[in-house]
């Protein structure tokens, strides 16, 4: 595609995410939304992901953040993936994503020890893949494990990390990558004493 076009396709809105959306503040939205979509009660979706009532209150009236582990669990009970909760009306069209225009979502952000996610990929039906880049403080992590189907690979961009795989434990340097199934209980803490960024790629898009 020439440079013409592209810009064509820009200026037009077709083919082009543009404008930062504020997951952040939307996290507690869409679950409480999921939730009533669904006619569940607060005290089913709670039970369902080993949480108090109380807490999955906070988290919908967005008073709190979740961590990455909770908010799998929550998706879990609520039959969603957390790319189904973050999805975009024109997730569909889109080809090419700006950098101040990603899907971020803050998790966890307890005495400087949070996380971000940004979707590389706007989840949509029809992508057989999912990219998301990992932003985490030193100490901070997915405060558990998670699991889902499919397959991902991981790249370290900078920082280092402890992956949790199954009863295995890896110490993951800057420039290392790795591969596993995603059924197998994973997750990952920031052992450094900078910033880690990690770019997941998974198929299909489970998460």
């Amino acid at each position: 595609m020439s440079d013409r076009a592209d810009s064509s396709m820009e200026q037009d809105g077709r083919g082009v995410a543009s404008g930062a959306f504020d997951a952040a503040m939307q996290v507690g939205t869409r679950l409480r939304h999921a939730r009533l979509t669904i006619g569940a009660r607060l005290k089913d979706v709670a039970e369902a992901a080993s949480c108090s009532e109380s807490l999955l209150s906070k988290l919908e009236n967005n008073k709190i953040r979740p961590s990455l582990n909770m908010l799998s669990r929550i998706c879990d009970a609520l039959n969603l993936t957390i790319g189904q909760l973050f999805e975009t009306p024109d997730s569909e069209q889109t080809v090419v994503v700006r950098e101040d225009a990603r899907v971020v979502v803050n998790l966890d952000p307890v005495q400087g020890k949070g996380m971000r996610m940004e979707r590389l990929i706007p989840y949509t039906k029809g992508h057989l893949l999912q990219s998301t880049m990992h932003i985490i403080a030193p100490g901070g992590g997915s405060e558990g494990v998670v699991t889902h189907d499919g397959e991902e690979v991981g790249y370290l961009l900078s920082g280092a990390i402890e992956l949790l795989l199954g009863d295995r434990v890896f110490r993951i340097n800057a420039g290392d990558s790795f591969i596993y199934r995603s059924e197998i209980p994973h997750g990952y803490r920031n052992v450094g004493d900078e910033e880690a960024r990690i770019i997941f790629v998974n198929t299909p898009p489970t998460f």
